[in-house]
């Protein structure tokens, strides 16, 4: 029961990380229908900005925090701006490209950092463990902190989307963008803000998950792939589902890494195949009408 516990802890932290690099993907997809390959790659990104801000000097995670977030935003703002509107809205353009930059940002990642594993430590109380007041379980308050940040975080989203009028205008390009532009909207500032708050929930969740989850070279295939199997879990474009998928696919993944080593891949590949066959439109998805 005490590893059930543990283990159940450290899905729950791994599926805060994947709903922050998820939500950003889904809501990319969901207003703009483009498919980001390269949003694993800024989350790798992200991390390495704050690991050059942090250095040796624990104290400045959260400098690093700010300063990763920050300039993933400012390189979703450069896609969005100078490579997307050459690819004319076609699928298979878009989806080359940011396959294409997947590598350029690899490369680039390992000419500047190197290929060794790296990690940031949390500072202070953060870098601490906790006697939880059941079982008498240690667990470090770190992985507390990331998760706490992530609800919080998803609560802020939930609130904006749908609260507010910007949320609503969100929405409302999810469903019909053509009646969003009658409206009188500026869509194509709706589609830079969208653009720009996904990039830098990547380069966000990049820097919270450095201390749980490291930083290599190819870290961004693996990420890429969570929030693929989320949008598949969850449904394209729900942001509910983004929800509902981190948590299944950090759970299962957890679980199939402590219990079933050997065949982990094929456990978290198990979700997907069910929802498939049950519900292709995801478990909160809507099904798209011939």
């Amino acid at each position: 029961m005490t590893e059930l516990i543990v283990q159940t802890f450290n899905g729950l932290t791994l599926a805060g990380i994947i709903f922050l690099v998820s939500s950003g993907f889904t809501l990319i997809f969901g207003v703009m229908r483009v498919t980001n390959l390269a949003h694993g790659a800024v989350y790798l990104l992200g991390g390495y900005v704050a690991y050059s801000v942090v250095g040796d000097h624990t104290d400045y995670f959260f400098y690093g925090l700010a300063a990763g977030t920050a300039a993933m935003a400012g390189l979703g703002l450069l896609m969005e701006r100078l490579i997307l509107p050459w690819l004319h809205h076609v699928e298979m353009a878009e989806l080359l490209a940011t396959l294409g930059l997947i590598y350029v940002i690899d490369d680039v990642s390992l000419a500047v950092w190197g290929g060794n594993p790296l990690s940031i430590n949390l500072p202070g109380v953060l870098g601490e463990s906790s006697v939880l007041p059941f079982r008498h379980i240690v667990y470090p308050n770190g992985r507390f902190f990331i998760l706490g940040v992530a609800v919080l975080v998803g609560v802020l989203l939930f609130a904006m989307l749908r609260l507010t009028r910007i949320g609503a205008i969100i929405r409302a390009g999810v469903d019909d963008r053509d009646m969003v532009n009658a409206l009188g909207i500026n869509v194509r500032r709706v589609f830079t803000g969208v653009f720009v708050l996904g990039s830098a929930l990547a380069g966000f969740a990049g820097v919270l998950g450095v201390p749980v989850l490291g930083l290599y070279t190819g870290g961004d295939t693996t990420i890429l792939l969570f929030a693929l199997a989320v949008v598949v879990v969850g449904g394209l474009g729900s942001y509910e589902g983004a929800i509902v998928g981190s948590l299944v696919i950090g759970l299962v993944d957890t679980y199939g890494t402590a219990y079933f080593p050997a065949i982990s891949y094929v456990v978290l590949f198990i979700p997907l195949v069910v929802i498939l066959l049950v519900r292709p439109q995801g478990i909160l998805g809507r099904r798209v009408m011939a």
